[in-house]
């Protein structure tokens, strides 16, 4: 056993391109190559292009793949049609959030399920206990892959360059294979930047070839290389939850106003429904907390973990804060008692270091791209 870190099939690549590293989830992944905010301006304007191969990818085959889905996550997976992708989680019988996660349904007997890096090895082990009765098997296949996205109102044509694969059939959330620069890929028009992009599934040995093909069919469209970063602060403009910070195991889907994605009324019993009913009913009747917006009128940037206050009194807690490039002042996500989560609430604060500067309360997404 070593704690010495992952490396992705990009390593050198990153390294020569003057890549600022980090040790992320176990993994040495770029930071950034420059500077963030340019970076982050970038895929807002024309295209990024990011190495997201920590990414874990988890493959079920076999007659009940499908069902065996349906009981270990709370979506409704076995109505997945072939070629299309889903939004989903995976609870504990706590109905806590143990990972948020992207199904791809690859064939009728043929899901991926990509889970966060740092979850891999536990939605691996939820997975393979919880398929356990079903006709399926459950296969690791994070060996198997690279994933490199390129995000931004750029990229559909960026890729349609090096690509004979029918973008322009190729809804949100669907996937399909085909030959990205003479690679073999499933290409996924999936993201986590509020952007129109894409993310290539590819095997490790051709990462580096695709990369390099990617930022020559790009470079006149000004797309740049993209570190984790300038990943979180897209994410976070776009509302979407980060687990670890929105998401964790003492947070419901419901807690995070993601109650939609638990499917109620598929068939068969799943981990987590009853405690998922009561967390339910809990949200439409008495919510502790909400998770809200939070825009600064100040210049001091929140940091997860800062308390949220009204009155002197300490009314939420941060999860997600940083300067907004898009909106040009800081930003926050946090969870809010009920009574002040409504947009517009006045006199709300964030304690930064004993300093209690005001922000406005705002309903998510800080973004939202003209479609």
């Amino acid at each position: 056993m070593t704690d010495a870190p992952r490396h992705t099939a990009l390593d050198a690549l990153h390294r020569s391109l003057g890549a600022t590293m980090t040790d992320f989830a176990g993994w040495d992944m770029p930071l950034r190559y420059g500077s963030e905010r340019d970076e982050h301006v970038a895929v807002r304007t024309r295209a990024g292009l990011f190495d997201l191969s920590h990414m874990g990818e988890i493959t079920l085959t076999g007659p009940q793949a499908g069902q065996a889905l349906d009981h270990a996550l709370v979506g409704n997976l076995s109505a997945l049609a072939v070629g299309r992708a889903r939004y989903t989680m995976i609870c504990n019988a706590e109905g806590g959030i143990l990972d948020d996660l992207i199904v791809y349904r690859l064939g009728e007997q043929e899901y991926m399920v990509v889970a966060n890096a740092s979850n891999a090895q536990v939605v691996l082990d939820a997975l393979t206990e919880r398929a356990a009765g079903f006709d399926t098997e459950v296969r690791d296949d994070r060996e198997n892959y690279a994933l490199i996205a390129v995000q931004g109102p750029a990229s559909p044509a960026i890729l349609k360059s090096v690509t004979d694969a029918d973008l322009d059939g190729l809804k949100y959330y669907a996937g399909l294979p085909g030959t990205v620069a003479g690679v073999p890929a499933l290409i996924a028009r999936t993201g986590y930047t509020g952007e129109d992009g894409f993310e290539l599934f590819v095997a490790p040995g051709d990462a580096e070839k695709l990369w390099q093909a990617l930022t020559e069919a790009g470079a006149d469209a000004g797309l740049v290389p993209c570190g984790l970063s300038c990943r979180d602060t897209l994410r976070l403009e776009a509302g979407m939850p980060l687990y670890g910070h929105e998401l964790t195991t003492a947070t419901t889907p419901f807690d995070a106003g993601l109650g939609r994605v638990v499917k109620f009324d598929k068939a068969g019993d799943f981990v987590g429904r009853e405690a998922l009913a009561a967390a339910a009913e809990r949200a439409e009747t008495a919510p502790p907390r909400k998770l809200v917006g939070l825009i600064a009128t100040g210049r001091r940037v929140p940091r997860a973990g800062y308390p949220v206050t009204f009155g002197g009194e300490v009314v939420g807690e941060v999860t997600s804060g940083a300067p907004s490039p898009t909106l040009g002042k800081p930003v926050a996500i946090a969870y809010v008692d009920a009574a002040h989560a409504a947009p517009g609430t006045e006199g709300v604060s964030v304690d930064i270091r004993g300093s209690h500067e005001p922000y406005e309360v705002v309903a998510l997404p800080f973004y939202k791209r003209d479609r």
